[in-house]
């Protein structure tokens, strides 16, 4: 009598095909139509810093694992969107010595040194923003539009200094600002992508600009414009979802796009600066740990 032998092997049984690389694949792709509207209203000034920021930012990964003696990860195109999305949150104009530098310190201090993909505690990209902007906080603050120094419509806000911009400016890009975040049209048609392919899911980005929306009307500004301008659009569709630096269940992530508001809307209405987009999500993203822990399902069985 034959014996029938099964062979258990280790999880995970479920599999995929999804990657990391391909995550990243379809994050490029969704960044595309912001990138061509960057392009198309800044010129060469954009394709310089997008190039330089993406090359410094595989190049420092490389190099890092290279003097490490870790295996090398570039393929995974985690480098390549850390990059772009460092690029997406500068001037046009800023010198191309200070791209480098915050493409290395995204890579190098913020994601390697605390053992790179998946392990980094706060958005790289963000991070590497955060970095320049204490440093280098001129050159971090000057925008032009057909190489004439012009106001963010952010600026103009909380200035009261200048003409606000209609709102159809906005949705299309003709305005001053970073390389990624002018047009919300591109950032909106790229976050479709995204949810077409599954890649986020509405929790983070809806309960974050609705949030905005309503405190801002709540403080007597204009809800509806503001949720355009500035980094909102690209920063709750593009980097408070990013997985690693973002909570894991859906009570959680509720939380954090709230909390990343909340934030937005105070920093903006009372804060020394017109923006508040990347404090806002970096200050959230230390509280993560602590949400996930919070909202965690209990385990089937358990009892407190």
């Amino acid at each position: 009598m034959s014996e029938t032998i099964y062979t258990a092997s280790p999880s995970p049984h479920i599999r995929s095909n999804i990657t990391v690389k391909t995550i990243m694949r379809d994050v490029i792709i969704a960044l595309m139509p912001a990138l061509i509207v960057g392009i198309y209203f800044f010129k060469m000034n954009a394709v310089l810093v997008i190039l330089t920021s993406v090359v410094s930012s595989v190049f420092a990964e490389w190099l890092w694992e290279k003097l490490t003696h870790k295996r090398i990860t570039i393929g995974d195109l985690s480098a390549v969107v850390t990059g772009l999305l460092l690029a997406f949150n500068l001037p046009p104009t800023i010198p191309l010595w200070m791209v480098i530098v915050g493409a290395f310190f995204s890579i190098i201090v913020v994601k390697q040194f605390f053992g790179g993909i998946g392990q980094n505690f706060v958005n790289p990209a963000l991070a590497g923003r955060a970095f320049l902007l204490a440093s280098y906080s001129t050159a971090m603050t000057k925008w032009t539009v057909d190489g004439v120094t012009t106001a963010t419509p952010l600026a103009i806000l909380k200035t009261g200094k200048g003409t606000l911009p209609p709102i159809t400016d906005l949705l299309i890009g003709n305005i001053g600002g970073c390389i990624g975040e002018i047009s919300a049209i591109a950032i909106l048609i790229g976050a479709a992508y995204l949810f077409y392919k599954k890649i986020i899911s509405w929790e983070i980005p809806v309960t974050y600009i609705g949030t905005v929306l309503i405190l801002t009307l709540l403080f007597g500004r204009n809800g509806f414009y503001e949720i355009f301008a500035g980094g909102l659009m690209l920063g709750a569709f593009f980097m408070a979802t990013d997985y690693t630096t973002s909570p894991v269940t859906s009570k959680g992530k509720i939380i954090f796009g709230i909390g990343c508001g909340i934030l937005t809307a105070v920093i903006r209405r009372f804060g020394p600066n017109p923006e508040g987009v990347s404090y806002s999500i970096l200050i959230m993203n230390l509280f993560v740990p602590l949400i996930d822990r919070k909202t965690a399902p209990r385990i089937f069985g358990e009892v407190k």
